[in-house]
């Protein structure tokens, strides 16, 4: 029996490897299936470390896609079906309640290590060619701590003879303080809103927020009872707060994202012009309190949902090319 115990105990965890990494009051946990943020903690002044994103355990089977990193698409392709460079292809249906293949195929791949340091640890798997996407891309994320926060970059690299479609983003949810997603107020800079159909969350126009004001938050305001899960572009650049210039970013000025609790502590996300959509999820799971509303996903993207199909800032990495693209997550 002392023998089988020992054997549960060093037994790999659900979640993969684990890296820890630590830096100026924040702390970050990183699990190797996926290359998914386990955990995000920061503490100010000898207080008690507060969560900044959603966290699992690491013997627990991630749920969903929670802090995974979503490549080499993120978001919905509708049907799995898409033409590229003249040939049609179909992916398998990932999201099957609603006939969709959904946040690429790299969350759960098992990343291994490349670089392991006290504040930054550097990952990488490939997506090897399979039906539905017959391309050979490598996908190598980094995260790195430091006063300014947290910053993930991914680098996608085609590794084989054929040019690649090519679309990532991260799956963080965040957390403002005590509460829930209805007790925080929301300030997300975009002047535009991807409608999609109601049962399957399929994109149909892009539609100034003026004609939604439900999805306009260009003002901070209470998210309270609003349902959201939709994709947003014309994203207003500033000077960035705290997260300042997220790696992967073609220009100084940034996106910025500010979630704030009702002590006027919160959180913020900032990324560059690498990812011109961001997707905002408020993670409603009615009926299941212990998930319901506990988080609010934002999820910077390179290109919007379906952009397989639409070819909407869809990354082509041509034989021997690179893409990078990063996002910073920080404490308010």
């Amino acid at each position: 029996m002392a023998d089988a115990s020992a054997a549960r105990a060093v037994a790999r965890p659900r979640s993969g490897a684990q890296y820890a990494i630590a830096a100026a009051g924040y702390t970050a946990d990183v699990a190797s299936v996926g290359a998914s943020l386990r955990t995000l903690r920061h503490a100010a002044d000898g207080s008690t470390a507060r969560d900044l994103v959603v966290p699992f355990d690491a013997d627990e089977l991630r749920p969903g896609y929670r802090g995974a990193t979503l490549a080499p698409w993120p978001n919905r392709i509708v049907d799995g079906r898409y033409a590229f460079d003249g040939a049609s292809f179909q992916l398998p249906l990932t999201e099957p309640a609603r006939g969709q293949a959904l946040h690429g195929l790299a969350s759960w791949l098992d990343f291994a290590p490349r670089i392991v340091e006290a504040a930054r640890v550097v990952l990488a798997a490939v997506v090897e060619p399979q039906a539905g996407y017959p391309f050979r891309v490598e996908v190598e994320v980094e995260y790195r701590l430091d006063a300014d926060g947290l910053t993930q970059t991914v680098t996608g690299r085609n590794l084989g003879d054929d040019a690649a479609p090519w679309g990532t983003g991260p799956h963080p949810y965040l957390v403002a303080g005590e509460g829930r997603v209805d007790d925080w107020t929301l300030e997300l800079p975009a002047d535009s809103v991807l409608t999609v159909t109601p049962d399957r969350l399929s994109p149909v126009a892009v539609e100034p927020v003026e004609a939604h004001p439900e999805f306009d938050f260009r003002a901070a305001r209470p998210i309270a009872s609003t349902f959201i899960d939709h994709a947003f572009t014309g994203l207003r650049a500033g000077a960035g707060g705290a997260g300042g210039e997220a790696s992967g970013a073609s220009d100084a000025a940034s996106h910025l994202v500010v979630l704030t609790a009702a002590d006027g502590g919160g959180v913020e996300m900032s990324w560059g012009a690498a990812c011109p959509w961001v997707q905002v999820h408020t993670a409603d799971t009615p009926g299941a309190e212990t998930t319901h509303r506990i988080g609010l996903a934002v999820e910077p993207m390179t290109c919007p949902p379906d952009a397989f199909n639409s070819g909407t800032d869809l990354v082509v990495l041509e034989p021997g090319a690179e893409h990078v693209a990063g996002w910073r997550i920080a404490a308010r």
